[in-house]
């Protein structure tokens, strides 16, 4: 089964594409799985899908992922691995700089994590890490192993697109692609941790195999602040503002962000936006960067109308609004 995991890095943006490998490690069935789901996503705009894991906050079905578990999905569906029973979720908000997703399921009754304290945790305790292994689904795997530090930064890399991420448990359990949003697990079966696996787009800079969790706590602190709605520069609620074009993640223009590619049919093909057009601002501030194009646009919901600057293949300048529709995470 070959689960594929394709960036769009703002899906507003950008488009790239990778198969997530097989687990190479033979993962045990794990005995402490109450709570954990498996998420699998549809990437619409890439023809493509992938797969991970998520932990149940909530009876009534709040789930805690990684970000970029999400990230580029048209649309998500979680499975309870005991019951087999399939929802469709809805985004509740995300941080991309923390790798934090909250989802959203129509249910009731179901069994959540037991969460613990991750500021307790030390070096060299023992840790199980939960997960959708090679996102094949069904009961969810678990591979043992210890702490062998804490408060790591790491930089994580999509297609391109580098996130430095903090104060990160690190582990030699065998993490693997799949398993990203499962949970760290302590030696009385509580949640320290959420696992943030490498695979074939996200990778991290030097990890030499280790694998790293983002501390419980922080987590958790982030996920109430979305779920109650808070938005902030690094918290997104809600739906996501969709241009439908096209740049690239890393570029080398000093003045904007060349357009590479345009959805037909999508809010920036209908404002008049054409490949060669470069980006040079969003709603009057200037954008030169990836990153700045995403924060610019970020601060919105979709269905808001945003003015784009441009400059077009003949050097003439002109300001472009563009009223954007919904849109994968990102």
């Amino acid at each position: 089964m070959n689960h594929r995991r394709v960036l769009v890095p703002l899906a507003l943006l950008a488009i790239a594409a990778g198969a997530v490998a097989a687990p190479s490690v033979a993962a045990h069935r794990a005995s402490h799985a109450t709570g954990v789901v498996d998420i699998d996503t549809t990437l619409g705009y890439e023809g493509g899908s992938a797969a991970g894991t998520g932990m149940l906050l909530t009876s009534s079905g709040d789930v805690l992922t990684n970000n970029h578990v999400i990230r580029g999905a048209t649309a998500i569906h979680v499975v309870i691995p005991s019951t087999g029973r399939s929802y469709a979720a809805a985004v509740v908000g995300y941080s991309v700089g923390n790798d934090v997703a909250v989802l959203k399921l129509k249910a009731s009754g179901l069994k959540t994590v037991a969460t613990g304290n991750s500021s307790t945790v030390k070096v060299g305790q023992s840790v199980t890490a939960v997960g959708n292994a090679g996102g094949v689904g069904g009961t969810p795997s678990s591979a043992r192993g210890r702490v062998t530090a804490v408060g790591r930064t790491i930089t994580a890399s999509d297609e391109g697109i580098a996130e430095q991420l903090t104060g990160l448990i690190r582990t030699n359990a065998a993490l693997q692609p799949g398993d990203s949003g499962g949970p760290l697990l302590n030696a009385t079966g509580r949640v320290i941790g959420m696992d943030t696996a490498a695979s074939v787009s996200f990778s991290f800079a030097g990890s030499s195999g280790d694998g790293y969790a983002i501390p419980i706590n922080k987590a958790l602190k982030l996920a109430k602040q979305i779920t109650a709605g808070r938005s902030s520069s690094t918290v997104h609620i809600g739906s996501t503002p969709f241009l439908g074009l096209s740049v690239p993640a890393q570029s080398d223009v000093s003045r904007g962000l060349e357009v590479s590619d345009v959805v037909g049919g999508g809010p920036a093909d209908q404002a008049g936006i054409v490949p060669g057009d470069v980006i040079t601002t969003v709603n009057g501030k200037d954008v030169k960067s990836f990153g700045q194009l995403t924060n610019a646009l970020l601060r919105y919901s979709a269905g808001a109308t945003v003015s784009i600057g441009i400059v077009d293949p003949t050097g003439a300048a002109s300001t472009i609004s563009v009223h954007t529709t919904a849109g994968p995470p990102q």
